[in-house]
């Protein structure tokens, strides 16, 4: 389970700061947890988290490898607005049992539980990769990278977009790649025979077709070039699957 930070945001402009930035519509926080990312102007992915409130407060729910640039970045776009960043002491548990007074349920998918914020951390030994693998979720730092494109990543799917909340980082070209093409490229879930590491290229007659990232099992998580993929691809010692029906 990886580390999170919690972000506190404070102001009487926070709402209004943070609906100008991310990818997801920020009123949704009076619904329950939003999941949602920040973006660079040319719509690659920075970071992705969880936003949800606290009073008037808002708090990010963010990888701890990208809390930092994370508040380094919202503190760039802040100009003049009465926004206010600081760190907070809260942890995270999860589960995806029965959930406690007080836990959010996790927006991305149903089989992902709850999330419970609090004083103390944790998690209810489920197996998350196996869950993120059978539903083709993807993770920070492992499938989400720098040069990831949050619909080629699934967030449509993940309800971590929203296209009709108007106008954020990166809006542009996540609009134009939603209604003016089709995608060709993007994660799946793939069969996988053999062991390989994460991040093994795969290849099929020759020809690189993609990446190879989490495995549970018999199953995985690859990034594909749709044209390019099939049911006779090798990522190192692994054979690797896919039919473009499943």
């Amino acid at each position: 389970m990886t580390t999170r930070r919690i972000l506190r945001l404070t102001g009487s402009d926070a709402r209004d700061f943070l609906q100008g930035l991310i990818t997801n519509d920020v009123a949704k926080v009076d619904q329950g947890l939003v999941y949602a990312a920040l973006l660079t102007p040319q719509g690659k992915y920075l970071a992705d988290f969880f936003v949800f409130a606290e009073g008037d407060d808002l708090l990010i729910d963010v990888d701890e490898s990208l809390a930092a640039s994370l508040a380094k970045r919202l503190s760039m776009y802040r100009l003049r607005a009465d926004v206010q960043i600081s760190d907070t002491d809260l942890q995270v548990k999860r589960g995806t049992g029965p959930a406690p007074e007080g836990a959010l349920m996790d927006p991305r998918h149903d089989a992902l539980g709850w999330r419970l914020y609090g004083p103390e951390g944790g998690n209810d030994g489920s197996n998350w990769d196996a869950i993120r693998v059978a539903h083709c979720i993807p993770q920070t730092g492992i499938e989400l990278g720098p040069d990831s494109y949050i619909l080629e990543a699934g967030f449509e799917r993940l309800n971590g977009v929203d296209f009709r909340k108007g106008c954020y980082v990166g809006q542009e070209v996540t609009a134009r790649m939603k209604h003016k093409t089709e995608l060709r490229k993007g994660l799946v879930t793939v069969a996988v025979s053999g062991s390989a590491p994460s991040g093994s290229e795969i290849r099929r007659a020759e020809k690189p077709v993609g990446t190879l990232f989490t495995t549970e099992g018999a199953h995985g998580i690859a990034y594909l070039r749709y044209d390019r993929a099939g049911d006779d691809m090798q990522a190192g010692e692994a054979t690797v699957r896919w039919s473009k029906d499943s």
